[in-house]
């Protein structure tokens, strides 16, 4: 019987072109072997790029930029929880934070990166010679663990590990992950039928070392700076291998929700270091629960939601700002933020106005005000109707734009103008041209593909038309993100926002998750997944690694 064998942890690539590795000593009567597995020399990374808020921000210890008004500099300043203990903390801690100090600490202006997040590898990692340490070093500790934590293991496990040797007849099999994914129905992809991946392809692929990387940003500062950080991070990334005289050219982006945004501006500059890019639930067009949370604070259900989900949901709510005044102070002025309204290309009208009549012992709704028409980032812009996105009021609790020209109200046009420019200007309708994205268009997670604004008719009388609903004048806020309103001087309505509406994945609608389709070489229609946990999905894992090997049989 042959002696038992361990992995060693994985080579480490040196200038020369050679691989170190390290191990320790042990007596004559250990029999047991160490094994290193030796990488192709021709590499292709995988870079993760996640969501809003899927970075770890901490206040800025760069002298280039200001100093954080409430954290010291390397304090953590926005960690996304991990796990229900973690978030109950969390929404707890946030929840006793007022507006102020929420403004303060969300300075988009005042934070960087976070590289010391949480890694929890499982303890299987250890059979195949992964270390935190390594992977700390490939940045996945700046992104969300909860989130990406899966996909990142996933992707380094089995991208690199294609073949196996059976054990009792030494016979060269596909390993089991691969089995999976050649196995799939093509239908939990939203796709009648698809080209398998066969064996061939998977031996070219096997001719490659695909190191995983993890690439987070300031999510509060425009997506436009980000795509500069991605970009920086892949001529990084590509000319640590060149100068380790291995083969690297390209690689792939993998992203998630704003990420593809990042990529997409970032593919744009550089589009022949970029193998191929896969969006994931991304908001193509933006979204319109984006105007809701800025407008009405954010949503604490949604009626597909479970229990346990609805708790989830009002965790959140307590984390981002259940009110106006807790969330208007953070993103009115955070170009990230205001990127993801839903832009120019998203289908108009999707602000309504609603009446709600009784009328034969039912009520009626009756949508009377469609918004916006023409050019959104005008419907953005106007800070006194009372259905407007922003109220500067509200936006500058701390006094910190006070001092500045015209205040709050132009520090949050800039805002806009940079999110028109980079919605304009800097991404439009561009695609990489080896793009594969899948989003969510599941009943079972509804979305905002609309918001409305719902009163009832107080029978008073009155008639309810689209100018004098315009004109109406705000008199106060009210519960649920709700607005008091007075129409023409005389009859008041408490206006209170509609639940989500449309098939999606509870945060993206369909409406901008098919934005992408003509444009790409595929879209897929996932259901099953929420938002967030959308790189949790297994249909969504498993076509994440049939797509890389589609795209690595580009390489020449």
């Amino acid at each position: 019987m042959p002696d038992p064998t361990r992995p060693l942890p994985n080579l480490v690539p040196q200038p020369d072109g050679s691989w170190t590795g390290r191990t320790v000593l042990t007596p004559t009567s250990f029999t047991t072997r160490g094994l290193f597995t030796l990488p192709s020399s021709k590499v292709i990374p995988v870079i993760v790029v996640p969501g809003i808020m899927g970075t770890n921000l901490r206040a800025a210890t760069s002298p280039a930029k200001r100093a954080n008004k409430t954290i010291n500099p390397g304090e953590e300043a926005w960690r996304a929880p991990n796990g229900t203990i973690d978030g109950i903390y969390a929404a707890r801690l946030w929840k006793g934070r007022d507006p102020g100090t929420r403004q303060q600490i969300l300075d988009g202006n005042t934070l960087e990166v976070d590289k010391r997040g949480e890694i929890h590898l499982p303890l299987e990692a250890r059979n195949y010679g992964m270390t935190e340490a390594e992977v700390r070093e490939r940045w996945w500790g700046e992104v969300h663990w909860d989130s990406y934590g899966r996909l990142l293991y996933g992707l380094h496990i089995g991208l690199n590990h294609t073949f196996e040797m059976a054990p009792l007849d030494n016979v060269r099999v596909i390993c089991a992950h691969w089995k999976d994914v050649m196995a799939c129905d093509p239908t939990k992809w939203g796709v009648r039928g698809i080209d398998k991946v066969t064996e061939p392809e998977l031996e070219k692929h096997a001719d490659f070392y695909y190191p995983v990387y993890a690439c987070g940003y300031n999510w509060l500062e425009s997506c436009e700076d980000s795509a500069n950080w991605l970009r920086q991070r892949i001529e990084r990334i590509i000319a640590f291998w060149t100068d380790r005289k291995r083969e690297c050219r390209k690689v792939i982006l993998v992203t998630h929700s704003m990420g593809g945004l990042v990529a997409r501006a970032c593919a744009k500059q550089i589009p022949d270091s970029i193998l191929g890019v896969i969006h994931g639930a991304m908001p193509a067009l933006g979204a319109p629960v984006c105007y809701r949370r800025i407008a009405c604070g954010t949503e604490k259900w949604s009626p597909t939601n479970g229990g346990i989900d609805n708790k989830k949901a009002e965790y959140i709510s307590e984390i981002l700002g259940e009110r106006p005044e807790s969330t208007m102070p953070v993103m009115a002025t955070s170009p990230g933020a205001l990127q993801l309204l839903p832009n120019h290309l998203y289908p108009q009208p999707w602000l309504h106005i609603c009446m709600v009549s009784r009328i034969n012992h039912k009520d009626v709704p009756r949508d009377v005000v469609h918004l916006p028409v023409g050019n959104p980032y005008e419907f953005y812009r106007d800070m006194k109707s009372w259905y407007r996105l922003i109220d500067p009021a509200l936006a500058d609790p701390v006094g910190k734009y006070h001092d500045e020209d015209h205040g709050v109200t132009e520090a949050i046009r800039k805002a806009i103008a940079k999110a028109e420019h980079f919605h304009r200007n800097v991404l439009d309708a561009y695609y990489h041209p080896n793009t594969y994205a899948f989003y969510g268009a599941d009943p079972a997670h509804l979305s905002f593909g609309a918001v409305r604004w719902v009163a009832r008719d107080t029978g008073a009388g009155a008639v309810f038309t689209d100018a004098n609903l315009r004109s109406a004048l705000q008199t106060g806020y009210g519960a649920g993100g709700g607005r008091r309103v007075r129409v023409e001087g005389r009859t008041d309505l408490h206006f209170v926002p509609a639940r989500q509406d449309v098939a999606g994945d509870g945060t993206v609608p369909h409406q901008s998750g098919t934005g992408p389709r003509g444009k790409v070489t595929q879209l897929f229609d996932i259901r099953g997944f929420d938002h967030q946990g959308a790189f949790n999905d297994e249909a969504a894992l498993l076509l994440t690694h049939h797509l890389i090997v589609k795209l690595v049989q580009k390489m020449p």
